[in-house]
């Protein structure tokens, strides 16, 4: 990218904030305006409350359409929910003041498999105001599918692939401690699980169905199984405080299928701090094929500042792409946005 972009930000919390202090320190972009609905953020300067020395001359407002109308921005992150219904009035909007979009919303990464109708609607009225929708983040969005995809490349036949991440919860906000059932008993984890409040990593769908849609495959079925991860000992991080007995995460995993044979399997225990009881954390990949491949990243890759970097990395690509929904698979490799070198800085 070999110009200024400007940037609107859409929430605040804790992977909105991150993305507005990573975009504050780099040259090739700026926050133009922020949006957010917590009454504590209207009014103040976005580098405060983000936590960053400089006064940046944004003002957080709370009036969306009021704030994407102004024309400066080319582009703007939503960092609101996980889910593609909530997410969709919010990216109408800034579709229709001509904005493109990148959205961290999980389910985003691939609508078309639970909300084929949301998704025809979201890729018609990009196309009909010329620009591009993206879903991103560490996973989904790389670690269990873009990932997956480019070691693909090297393979002249697959069988069957396994991915499984190991992460700390502790970087996000409460949104993704909910979901996670984290903090909760055993038995208020099952009754979310139920009920549909705990629904664990939200994106394992989505992730085999962008790998299926990459490969060619027509998958017959996913199933998906959740399982409270207790803890032993006493977990606290910034947003939750997680006693003995309690539920420090959900140990999930997905299995997709092909005329009955399994060909697709992934693995996602995510809880908080997990080092707490020895547990490493890491990526792993293992494709069955010709040749097999088999990598392993260890630690993880850390979500909260992966999750922000890939959004914010995608900028060029999403601004250049044709209009339309979009996926990762649709995208050039992804790539750090530096523009130079540079010390590596706290996240």
């Amino acid at each position: 990218m070999d110009k200024h972009t400007s940037v609107a930000l859409w929430g605040l919390g804790a992977m909105g904030t991150g993305m507005a202090r990573m975009i504050l320190r780099n040259e090739l972009l700026s926050a133009y305006c922020a949006v957010s609905d917590k009454p504590g953020h209207i009014g103040r300067d976005l580098g405060e409350v983000v936590g960053v020395e400089q006064k940046t001359g944004v003002i957080i407002g709370k009036d969306p359409a009021q704030e994407l109308a102004r024309p400066e921005a080319e582009v703007v992150l939503i960092a609101t929910t996980s889910f593609t219904e909530q997410v969709f009035p919010q990216i109408r909007l800034a579709i229709e003041h001509g904005l493109n979009v990148i959205t961290i919303a999980e389910e985003m990464a691939y609508p078309y498999y639970k909300k084929p109708e949301i998704a025809r609607q979201i890729d018609r009225l990009a196309k009909q105001n010329g620009v591009s929708v993206l879903g991103t983040g560490v996973n989904p969005g790389f670690v269990l599918d873009t990932l997956v995809i480019c070691l693909t490349g090297v393979c002249s036949d697959i069988s069957y692939i396994k991915a499984v991440r190991v992460n700390d919860l502790a970087p996000f906000g409460p949104t993704v401690m909910n979901t996670q059932g984290v903090g909760k008993t055993e038995e208020e984890f099952r009754e979310g699980v139920e009920q549909g409040s705990i629904v664990g990593h939200v994106g394992f769908a989505e992730s085999m169905s962008m790998i299926a849609d990459a490969l060619g495959w027509k998958l017959d079925s996913i199933e998906e199984m959740c399982e409270p991860i207790i803890s032993n000992v006493e977990r606290v991080t910034e947003h939750v405080r997680v006693q003995p007995g309690m539920v420090a995460g959900c140990r999930h995993s997905a299995r997709a299928r092909i005329r009955g044979e399994m060909v697709l399997e992934m693995e996602h225990p995510q809880q908080v701090l997990p080092e707490a009881e020895g547990v490493k954390t890491g990526d792993y990949i293992n494709i069955e094929g010709n040749p097999s491949i088999d990598v392993r990243i260890c630690p993880e890759i850390p979500g909260g500042i992966g999750t922000c970097a890939i959004a914010l990395n995608m900028i060029p690509a999403v601004i250049n792409a044709r209009p339309g929904l979009l996926t990762m698979a649709d995208l050039p490799v992804p790539r750090a946005l530096v523009g130079r070198l540079c010390k590596a800085k706290a996240f």
